[in-house]
């Protein structure tokens, strides 16, 4: 609709078949607009310092399951197995933007235990480890999400994590 053309990728089949059936409107057909199943830590695909903007979603790590039995899935892995591949996610995301362009990952912290685990920050370690520069930290607050009452049960008197962060990175 803004006259871009956008790659969307996705490691679940179910998750590419929404898209495709959100994509189903009319828009200028100079624009190409492609989705494909793949996994962030291998875009082979995409040529080095060919992308213009890169914004991700990544599932938070051992919380809420992304997929029940897809091998690719950083959702099914604990904290430390999980930063350890995001920061792979990382290194292709470099690869792949051009000097100068931004990247926007949005995630949040997890609470083990009864204790915050600073997941959003681990991550965002991860996308500077690798060169990229912190432009801005946005913190999105929630409200009326669906799974509160699930969260409040099993982790009251703790207070919810109520909030995601928005990191933009420049390379």
């Amino acid at each position: 609709m803004l006259g871009r053309n956008a790659i969307g990728t996705d490691i679940n089949t179910t998750s590419l078949l929404i898209t495709r059936a959100n994509l189903n409107f009319t828009y200028n057909e100079d624009i190409k607009i492609h989705t494909r199943k793949c996994d962030a830590r291998n875009l082979s695909f995409i040529k080095d310092e060919s992308i213009d903007f890169i914004c991700t979603h990544p599932p938070y790590a051992n919380i809420i399951k992304y997929s029940n039995d897809i091998v690719q899935d950083i959702s099914l892995l604990n904290n430390q197995e999980f930063v350890f591949e995001m920061n792979r996610v990382a290194s292709e995301s470099f690869r792949v933007l051009k000097n100068r362009k931004f990247c926007a990952i949005m995630m949040g912290d997890i609470r083990k235990d009864g204790n915050i685990i600073p997941l959003g920050f681990k991550v965002m370690e991860c996308f500077l480890n690798v060169g990229f520069k912190s432009k801005e930290i946005i913190i999105k607050e929630q409200h009326n999400c669906n799974s509160s009452k699930i969260w409040t049960k099993r982790y009251y008197p703790f207070l919810l994590l109520a909030h995601e962060y928005i990191f933009v990175f420049v390379k």
